[in-house]
């Protein structure tokens, strides 16, 4: 995993969105034309996911590669591979966006599409174990590790 910056390194911040022009525009042309894979595992994220305080955006346009869903608090990005994915050259390509997803503090999830098909509950108990994952943890009390003081 490459070494994250300070700029990154927050999980509460938005990530830094130096988006290109293309990216954006593609973005909502693919908004409007999901696969069935990528329907029915939205339908879930928004209807199903038992965790509070997770909003997943969907065809979100990162620096210039585009994450099929995305939850920015939590700085995690969820990407449904169809059986283009398998060839050498898309290999490669998935490598690079998620060595670079990975530099700006995301963490990504690859789901097969007939894994979103055949395996929906297995899909979403390992979203729901990298969202409680990326949930910080309070720190404790200042006055002695989060004792009660008497």
């Amino acid at each position: 995993m490459l070494a994250l910056t300070e700029r990154t390194m927050s999980w509460n911040q938005p990530p830094a969105r130096t988006t290109l022009l293309r990216a954006k525009s593609n973005a909502g042309r693919l908004r409007r034309a999901l696969t069935e894979p990528e329907k029915r595992l939205w339908w879930h994220l928004r209807n199903r996911l038992p965790l509070g305080d997770t909003h997943f955006r969907r065809q979100v346009p990162i620096g210039s590669y585009i994450a099929d869903f995305c939850c920015l608090g939590a700085r995690l990005v969820i990407e449904v591979d169809g059986g283009q994915h398998t060839t050498d050259q898309a290999v490669d390509y998935d490598n690079r966006r998620t060595a670079y997803l990975e530099s700006q503090g995301f963490h990504v999830l690859r789901f097969a599409n007939n894994e979103i098909v055949q395996s929906i509950n297995s899909v979403l108990d390992t979203i729901y174990a990298a969202l409680v994952r990326a949930t910080p943890t309070p720190s404790p009390s200042p006055q002695g590790g989060g004792e009660m003081q008497r």
